[in-house]
This record gives C-alpha cells, structure tokens and sequence, in this order.
C-alpha cells in the first residue's frame, strides 16, 4: 500500500556501499560543487582590499581588515553548527541552506554605499561559507569510508581552492578592464545560483553512508564510541586528544597566515609599484599551487601517514611568509605565493583526515565541524593580529610575527600528534 516503504523491515534496506569507486558520479557532482563554493569565496581575493583603500579610502590596515574578521568569526561559528545539524537532521539540507544565505551576497557587494555593507555581505558569506564548505567536507568522507579518505580530502581542498585561484585572477582582469564594481561580484552571483541549483537538483544526502560505516566501525576508541555529548566532542577535539588538539591548533595557525595573506597581501603589493594584474596574478599562484597540490598531498598522507606532512607543511609556509616580509619585488613575491602554497597543500587535506580518521563516524560530523570551528577562527585571528602588528611595525613586521607562530604550530604538532592515523588510534 501507499507509503508503506516507511514500515519495512531495515535490514531489508541494502547497505550503502563505502568507496571512491561505488560513489564516483555523486563524489565528483560535490567536487564541482564545492569549486563553486570556493569560487563564491574567490570573488573578493583581489577585488575587496582594493575597493577597500579606492573606493571607501580605509588607510588604516585594521580598517580594511574588518571585513576578514567578520568573515572568520561568523565562518567559525557556522562550521560548529554545521557539523551538529548535519549529524542530526542530515546533509543536504545544510548545503542547500548555505547557499541560500550566499544569495544576497553579490549585490550587496556590488551596491555598498559603505564599508557596513561590505562588513554584513562578509557576515552572510561567512556564514554560506561554513555551512556549504563544511557540509561538502563531511559528505565527501561519508562517501568513501576510512581507506581513501586522504584523497577525498585532497579532492575537495583542491576543488575548493583552484575555484578560489581561477576566481581571484579572473576578478583582477575584470576589475582592470572593467572597474572595481560590479563586473567581479556577477562571477560570484552566476557561481551561487549554478551551486545551488546543482545541489536542489542532483545532490543526494549522504547520511546514510556515516550510519552504514558506524554500525560496523567497533569501539577502538574506548569511551570515546558513538555515544558521546555534542559538549564532550568538543573537550576531545579542542583539548583532551592529543592528535586532534594538535590538528585543531595547526588549522588555526594555518587559516591565520591566510588571513594574513588575504588582507594584507594586496596592500603590501601595490606599495612597490605592482599593478592590478601582477597583484591578481600573485593573489592567484597561492590558492592555485595550494589546491592543485592537494591532489597529490592528500593521496600521498593515505600512504605515508599524516604527522609528518603536517609537521613539514607548517615550516614551509613559515619559510615563505619569511619570503615576503624580506621580499621587494613582483617576482620574489610570486615565488613566496608558490612556496606558501606548496606548504599550504601539505597541510590541509592532512589535517581534515586526521581528523575523519581519529572520530568515530557517530560524531565525525561534529568533530570536523568543531576543528573547522577552530581553523577558521584563524581568519578572524589573523586579520586582528596582522593588522594591529602592521598598524603598529609596518606590514614586514606583521609578516614575521606570523611566520614565527606557524613555525612554532609545526613544531606542536611534531610534539603532541600521535603517528599514523590511517588506522583507528585510541584516544588519549
């Protein structure tokens, strides 16, 4: 009769098979997806701190890098939201609803008649971004169980930030051909609406894949099995584990030199004579190199295990950011950009693994949400930090103090990360 599929029997359901290979046509529908998502990100790398000093004429640096730490407080608060709610009402709908709070993004970009507009637009990109990045994240490790999940993170990391690249040099053209408003800001509406058209359409909510890995994933971690407290993943990812404290730090030592990166980088530049294009193009090499390296590093730490790319990873990047606070020139920096993204790729999809490979696939959603939560307060960390320091000592100096904190986030993790996290660990 009518409806009655609701009553069957669930063990007469087919179990949903884990794996790159079962999951390919929906793994990739969330790889472009998620480039879209990076894409919408993407619109503002060049364009914002220029229209920042141009158009509304914020001299002081902390002025113009209001608007990046409006984004990471209110991205770090959706990723911890994201996880919660996606563990308990599903994926799909965290996606969907973080693309609908894109939506009103664009035009207020592109209308602002002050920098409060562009402060709020970053508020709700925040926020689109957190849950749609974070969402994308989880549902690509349900897809694919423990085995790859290295390269699923290097998969959705170089989508994400390649849409970043591709965005931020193709908005530097705009914006020299065109004009600062609003040529940009309509890539960024025709990504928002294609993203969540896609997702409406052709997405289907993996949830039930993390159910399906957990019934047949045994307690290894002790106390620490599926029925923890939201408050309790917390304490674990935060603080109590050692590889997932270690991994939450270095998220947000990382996420705080690319917010150094974002908004002070393009103000840096043009002091020394680079034009738009050139700025664009460096603006570019970073998130290009970060994400088409992710395809290699991600697959790689599935092999090798995490630590140590992690640990390499933090002390290439204080190596670049070295780079350009000693660097005066288009091309000395464009070198840093290219190092500071090697290092990045190292990094990134790494941690995210650890991260799926340490939780239990009960409170993975949250767990990844929590270190999100974490990293992405970088970005607000960043923009404070960076901007207070380079008020106060000048941009190079800036540049250094954050060089020196992600030399010293390598050496914690160095430290404090367990070993090899391809294999269940318990915690301690």
């Amino acid at each position: 009769m009518p409806g009655s599929t609701r009553h069957e029997n669930p063990a007469a359901t087919p179990r949903p098979a884990l794996g790159l290979r079962q999951n390919l046509a929906q793994f990739m529908l969330l790889v472009a997806v998620n480039a879209l998502v990076g894409g919408t990100l993407g619109q503002e790398r060049t364009v914002l701190p220029l229209l920042a000093t141009e158009a509304f004429h914020l001299d002081a640096y902390t002025g113009a890098l209001t608007y990046i730490l409006a984004f990471g407080l209110s991205k770090a608060a959706m990723n911890y939201f994201a996880g919660t709610l996606s563990d308990t009402y599903g994926r799909k709908p965290v996606l969907v609803a973080g693309w609908l709070a894109a939506l009103p993004v664009p035009a207020m970009l592109i209308l602002a008649p002050s920098w409060g507009w562009i402060v709020a637009a970053n508020v709700l990109l925040g926020i689109s971004q957190g849950l749609a990045w974070s969402t994308a994240v989880i549902m690509k490790m349900d897809l694919v169980g423990p085995r790859q999940r290295g390269l699923a993170m290097g998969f959705n990391e170089a989508a994400g930030y390649l849409g970043v690249a591709a965005t931020a040099l193709a908005t530097g053209y705009l914006a020299t051909s065109y004009g600062l408003r609003p040529a940009p800001f309509l890539l960024g509406a025709a990504y928002i609406a294609l993203g969540l058209g896609l997702t409406v359409l052709a997405v289907r909510d993996t949830h039930h894949h993390a159910k399906a890995e957990a019934s047949g994933t045994p307690d290894a971690h002790g106390a620490a099995g599926a029925g923890l407290s939201t408050g309790q993943v917390f304490t674990l990812t935060s603080f109590r584990d050692r590889s997932l404290s270690a991994a939450s730090q270095a998220g947000l030592v990382n996420n705080l030199n690319d917010g150094l990166a974002w908004g002070l980088f393009p103000v840096l530049f043009p002091g020394a004579g680079l034009g738009v294009g050139q700025i664009g193009l460096i603006a570019a090499a970073y998130p290009a190199v970060w994400g088409a390296a992710q395809l290699v590093t991600g697959a790689a730490s599935d092999r090798w295990g995490r630590k140590w790319f992690i640990a390499a990873g933090m002390l290439v990047q204080a190596a670049a950011l070295a780079m350009v606070a000693s660097g005066s020139t288009f091309e000395a920096w464009l070198a840093a950009a290219v190092v500071l993204g090697i290092g990045t790729a190292m990094v990134y999809p790494t941690l995210l693994a650890t991260v799926g490979d340490v939780a239990h696939p009960a409170w993975r959603g949250r767990a990844v949400g929590i270190y999100r939560l974490w990293r992405d307060g970088g970005f607000a960390a960043g923009a404070l930090l960076s901007g207070l320091v380079a008020d106060l000592y000048g941009i190079p100096a800036a540049v250094s103090v954050v060089a020196v904190l992600t030399a010293l986030s390598g050496i914690v993790v160095a430290v404090r990360m367990r070993g090899d996290h391809r294999r269940a660990a318990p915690l301690s």
